[in-house]
This record gives C-alpha cells, structure tokens and sequence, in this order.
C-alpha cells in the first residue's frame, strides 16, 4: 500500500478533528471532469461534487460547491450570496485566488476564507467527495462535517435541466 501524501487541506481537517478518508484516483490530464472521478472512485456522480470560484458584483469571490454533473444557476448564486450578478472567475485567476489548480480546487485551505455555500443534495448523502487540494485525491467526507468546518450554507445552486 503505497502512502499517501497528506496535502494542506488534509491537514487543516486533522488539526481541527474532521473525520475523513483519502481517497486516491488516476488522473486524465485531458478529462478533469468530476464523471471521470466518479468513474474512477466506482461512485455515483450525483456524490462528487465540484468546487466553483464566483465573484460577486457587490461580495467580490464566492464558493459554490456542486454535484459534479449540474451546472450552478447564476442567479441562484446571485441571490444566496447578496449579490445582484455573480460569474464564474477566469481560469487564470484559479490559482492566485484560492491556491488551487482546475481539477484540484478544494472548498478546504483556500488562501483565505471566502462564503461558501454547498448544494443541498449534500445532506441527502452519509458522505460527498470532494477535492482533497490536489488531482488526484479526493476527500470522502460527511457533508454535515464539511459544512460546518468551512463554514458554508446549504441552499440551493443548481441550474433547472432543459430540455
């Protein structure tokens, strides 16, 4: 069993007694996408959610955590927050912002604290998959745990399907 190497986000959880698993997953450089992490982990897709940068017109940066195949719903977004518009950050912005790359931005151990809310499908599950910081590594944590370690809302985020 090959060890795995504990990243800040981890540790952060430790230092505070957050129960979680590390869960490892080979990495497809040309599909970051949360299907293949559900793939990879033999888990249902609606239990992987995503971590999504935003920036707000009036609060300036917002977290949305999301289940991997919705899309979030701006105005949603918009609303929850206190703003009247919120888009999603440039790429290029990923990194200097929260200190995480595409494929590895973890709603734990950003640079510094932003509001964040978290999709209410969260609660219909006894644990969600989250990134743990890195590609690669996923958290498998209690929704309930995560929530009230980074201090997030639970409301709801995601885009109605249209047909």
């Amino acid at each position: 069993m090959k060890k795995i190497a504990k990243t800040n986000a981890a540790r952060l959880l430790d230092a505070a007694g957050v129960q979680y698993e590390l869960i490892p997953y080979e990495v497809d450089e040309s599909d970051l996408g949360a299907q293949h992490i559900a793939d990879q982990l033999g888990e249902n897709i609606e239990q992987v959610f995503k971590t999504l940068i935003l920036q707000g017109d009036k609060t300036g940066h917002l977290v949305c955590v999301i289940p991997g195949a919705e899309e979030v719903d701006l105005k949603k977004a918009a609303r929850v927050s206190g703003n009247k518009k919120v888009d999603l950050i440039p790429m290029k912005e990923l990194l200097p912002t929260t200190g995480y790359i595409r494929g590895g931005c973890s709603p734990v151990g950003m640079k510094k604290p932003f509001p964040t809310y978290i999709d209410e499908t969260c609660i219909l599950y006894d644990y969600i998959y989250v990134s743990a910081g890195v590609r690669g590594l996923q958290f498998k944590i209690d929704p309930q745990a995560l929530v009230a370690f980074v201090g997030a809302e639970i409301v709801d985020l995601i885009a109605e399907k249209t047909e």
